[in-house]
C-alpha cells in the first residue's frame, strides 16, 4: 500500500567514542522536512550521554501506537456520527524482560479520554466497541508482538 521512511542521523562531533562516553543525541528527519531531536532513553544510557530534551525510541514506539489508535478511533467515530471534541491519551509502555529473557516493550497501555458533544453520546459499551474496532484496524498494533491494551476513560 505504501512505503514509509525516516532518515536517522548521528555524528561523533570529535568525541573519543571508543571510551563509550559519547552523546547518543541524533535527529530523525521525515518527509516534508520535519526534524525531531532524538536520543537514547536516560533509563538506558545515563545523562549526560542521553539528551533529556529529545524523543527516545521507546517513547516514539508508545506514541506511534497511541497515534495510530487515535486516528482510527476518530475515523470510526465520525462514520458512526459521534462528534468528538477532543481526544487525549496518557499512553504508557512497560519495558521489562520478555519470556526469552530479553528487554522488550511487553505492554503498552492506552488511556484515551474522549470528549463528545451533541445529542448522540456513546454508552460505555459503544465507547469500548469503538476502541476495540480502532485497535483491530491500527496498522501499528497489527505490526508488533507487544500486547497493546486500551483503557478508555469515560467522561
Amino acid at each position: 500500500m505504501g512505503t514509509y521512511g525516516a532518515t536517522i542521523a548521528w555524528q561523533r562531533n570529535g568525541e573519543t567514542f571508543t571510551d563509550n562516553r559519547y552523546s547518543r543525541a541524533h535527529r530523525w528527519t521525515f518527509d516534508g522536512g520535519i526534524e525531531v531531536k532524538a536520543s537514547s532513553s536516560a533509563h538506558v544510557v545515563p545523562l549526560p550521554y542521553s539528551a533529556e530534551d529529545a524523543v527516545d525510541p521507546e517513547e516514539a514506539f508508545v506514541a506511534s501506537l497511541s497515534s495510530c489508535h487515535m486516528l482510527w478511533f476518530l475515523s470510526i467515530a465520525a462514520k458512526q456520527r459521534f462528534c468528538v471534541d477532543s481526544y487525549t491519551d496518557a499512553a504508557e509502555g512497560l519495558m521489562e524482560k520478555n519470556a526469552d529473557g530479553r528487554l522488550a516493550m511487553t505492554v503498552v497501555t492506552l488511556r484515551p479520554h474522549v470528549v463528545f458533544s451533541g445529542e448522540k453520546q456513546p454508552s460505555l459499551s459503544e465507547l469500548e466497541a469503538l476502541h476495540h474496532r480502532a485497535h483491530d484496524e491500527c496498522f501499528i498494533a497489527n505490526s508488533v508482538k507487544t500486547e497493546v491494551r486500551c483503557v478508555p476513560v469515560l467522561g
